[in-house]
């Protein structure tokens, strides 16, 4: 049969094995080919995951050479917790380029996300924080860096962009990466952006909040602006958002008087009005941004940023039990955090099957031709 796993062993080969070849008894092609079959198909450990490939070892040795059988669950923690992170996740970066397409004016949304299940108090390690670039289209996983311990999330965003193809897409990101560093990482990447607004640049908020809270004077007829309201009903609720959008170039001036903000095209206030039954809640949220397309175009963009939230970190959490990991030695927890989005992004892709994440999952474990297809969409 032809070999359902070629394009990931093809990228995934680049890999260095961190082996000494005296104590090499499995290829690293087969650990990782497994990990990942496993993965698909519900297993979320190590243990789970040399359970699973001894169940099915002679679907494996169909396109396999295992010349000593499935590597037990503690070979699979020993290599992956000496696995250098940053050559797994750059083949992961180079496989996905080969299967997302994205086109012009995608939303990539960037976050960050933190395994609380990979702390090690008796060595002193905090759980392991991951920065995602998520497609929200194709709602496939594009690239992952981790931050480091004694760094932040502001240094990690830059490393993680510069990886990407993202000429044409629009970036967006929520407060965390309101930097000019990052503002400039995304245009020279042929990119547009949309940044979160918040207490982090105090002075730009400030005279957000100015500039906004003058809508209702005269003054604000002059000036060059976009707005767009929009009204949403469901499960009990009704949600009112409006959206401002100014492009006066006199206010950007103002705003951005020694043009540390690249391309730097319009500000945007966006107004959430919810209510719950008796309850309303409301809230006010600022964004800069290098668009100058209309507000309607900018508030769907601004929505489809939180899709990472749901499409993203919560199936990492409920399907792939993402925070309930014990997985603490060496590199071990950082590359399991990147095998569950390589699974993600295979069974994304897979669309037979009318389920969700989990139920995929179920099918892959109970059905190998099923597997199959998720493995070569």
């Amino acid at each position: 049969m032809p070999d359902p796993t070629a394009d990931l062993k093809h990228h995934f080969r680049a890999v260095r094995d961190p082996r000494i070849e005296r104590s090499k008894e499995h290829r690293l092609l087969d650990i990782i080919v497994i990990a990942i079959c496993g993965t698909i198909a519900g297993a979320n450990s190590w243990v789970d995951i040399a359970e699973w490939g001894s169940s099915h070892r002679a679907w494996l040795e169909r396109f396999l050479d295992l010349p000593h059988g499935i590597p037990s669950h503690d070979t699979f923690g020993r290599v992956f917790a000496r696995l250098a992170p940053q050559q797994f996740q750059a083949a992961f970066g180079a496989w996905v380029a080969t299967v997302a397409s994205l086109t012009a004016g995608q939303v990539v949304a960037v976050d960050g996300k933190l395994a609380r299940g990979s702390y090690d108090t008796h060595h002193g390690h905090a759980a392991r924080r991951m920065i995602s670039a998520w497609a929200t289209h194709n709602r496939l996983v594009l690239g992952q860096r981790r931050v480091e311990a004694d760094s932040n999330e502001i240094e990690a965003v830059p490393e993680l962009l510069k990886l990407l193809a993202l000429k044409g897409c629009l970036v967006t990101l929520d407060a965390m990466g309101c930097q000019t560093e990052i503002a400039q990482t995304i245009v020279d990447q042929g990119a547009d952006y949309i940044l979160a607004v918040k207490d982090n640049q105090p002075t730009l908020a400030a005279d957000l909040t100015d500039l906004f809270e003058r809508r209702s004077t005269s003054d604000w007829a002059t000036w060059q602006t976009d707005y767009h309201r929009s009204v949403s009903k469901g499960h009990g609720r009704l949600e009112i958002r409006e959206v401002w959008m100014v492009t006066d170039p006199d206010w950007l001036s103002y705003l951005n008087p020694k043009q540390r903000w690249p391309n730097l095209h319009a500000v945007v206030l966006v107004r959430a009005e919810r209510h719950i039954g008796a309850k309303v809640e409301v809230g006010h949220h600022y964004f800069i941004t290098s668009l100058t397309t209309p507000a309607q175009r900018l508030g769907r963009a601004i929505r489809r940023h939180w899709r990472i939230e749901n499409s993203l970190h919560w199936v990492l959490d409920v399907s792939f039990r993402e925070d309930d990991s014990r997985v603490r030695v060496g590199h071990g927890p950082e590359n399991l955090v990147v095998l569950r989005p390589i699974a993600l992004n295979l069974l994304q892709r897979e669309k037979t099957a009318k389920r969700g994440i989990h139920g995929k999952r179920l099918k892959a474990a109970w059905d190998t031709d099923y597997l199959l297809k998720v493995l070569t969409p």
